[in-house]
């Protein structure tokens, strides 16, 4: 009797554990549709209205990453590419700068949106001669693959402080939108000597204190010299641009901001680039380990930067600090002048 008991009910648990599977198993399958089953919109606007193929499932995402994923590994033909109306495209918007800034974080956080493609890796086409050389063509295969009603965005934030970039993408095309991240000048160069430090220590290789390379000896005053110090002079930077691109093709975002509160940046960059909205504070949420915001795409797949982000800064003689927001603050309100957007700075 005791054993017709143990069977009967090893025979439950079996049952209970088969509808489990299955249960998960329908979940998982009805997440993938239900993105692939969305209402769907149109992308227009300024990046050239509608054509008769011009509406992709809003939450077509996760399908696009699967087939474009498994592409660039070489496991999907080009006919099934060609099939599903996929295309290399030339970028309709890119993040010119600046560096530690943001640019890295800022261009996931857009590709949580269903209408943006990322170019994963920094191209540098426009700030490298070798490369320019080349052609847009060559430029063009190094950017994803795409539906046709999708923007690409790549970003490389040598673009914004090399003098030869601005007439450079003007010609390939004039009308294109253009995204700056910028944080508080002084924080920014010291992030930007903090990731050089780490490269040196790396190599087992000394380098110079901060203050001495930021202050010259010479003279105690801010040493405009070093690259760190001047790549944070936004609007001396901003003004070879504007001489090709009228301020309205400009976004500012605000990487201080991003760090903290990154959904309103996000929407805003939403509105500039005539994207309907829909990335929400769903598709973010804060880990505390990292001191981060992850990205949530759906409730399977999850991201975060990369763990070199959000460096601890050294420690910076205050009075050197002081010295540097003093320096900055006339070509920080001429910047907010300029593009319309006061950042709480010091």
């Amino acid at each position: 009797m005791l054993f017709k008991q143990q069977v009967w009910l090893r025979q439950k648990l079996l049952v209970l554990g088969s509808l489990a599977v299955g249960s998960l198993l329908y979940l998982v399958a009805r997440v993938g549709s239900l993105d692939r089953l969305q209402p769907i919109c149109p992308i227009e606007g300024r990046f050239g209205g509608t054509s008769n193929q011009a509406e992709f499932p809003l939450r077509a995402l996760q399908f696009k990453r699967g087939l474009l994923h498994e592409f660039r590994k070489g496991n999907t033909s080009k006919e099934q590419v060609r099939l599903h109306d996929l295309v290399q495209q030339l970028p309709k918007a890119i993040i010119i700068g600046v560096r530690k800034g943001g640019t890295r974080a800022l261009l996931e956080m857009l590709n949580l949106h269903p209408a943006v493609v990322k170019a994963s890796q920094e191209i540098h086409f426009f700030d490298n001669d070798e490369n320019y050389a080349k052609g847009i063509e060559w430029y063009r295969k190094k950017m994803p693959f795409s539906y046709p009603q999708q923007i690409t965005i790549e970003k490389s934030p040598a673009y914004f402080i090399t003098e030869e970039v601005p007439e450079r993408i003007y010609k390939m095309n004039s009308s294109i939108k253009l995204l700056i991240i910028v944080r508080e000048p002084t924080t920014r160069a010291i992030s930007d000597y903090t990731q050089v430090l780490e490269g040196k220590e790396r190599k087992n290789k000394t380098y110079y204190k901060f203050e001495k390379l930021a202050i010259d000896p010479n003279t105690c005053e801010v040493n405009t010299k070093y690259k760190a110090v001047r790549t944070s002079i936004y609007t001396k930077h901003l003004e070879r641009w504007l001489k090709y691109f009228p301020i309205e093709q400009f976004h500012i975002v605000d990487g201080d901001r991003l760090i903290t509160e990154p959904l309103p940046e996000l929407q805003l960059v939403e509105k500039f680039l005539n994207l309907p909205p829909r990335i929400s504070q769903y598709n973010l949420y804060f880990n505390a380990t990292r001191g981060f915001y992850c990205l949530r795409f759906n409730i399977i797949f999850n991201k975060c930067l990369a763990g070199s982000k959000g460096r601890i800064h050294p420690e910076v003689d205050p009075s050197v600090v002081t010295k540097l927001r003093k320096f900055f603050h006339p070509f920080n309100q001429k910047f907010y002048q300029i593009t319309g957007r006061t950042l709480n700075w010091p």
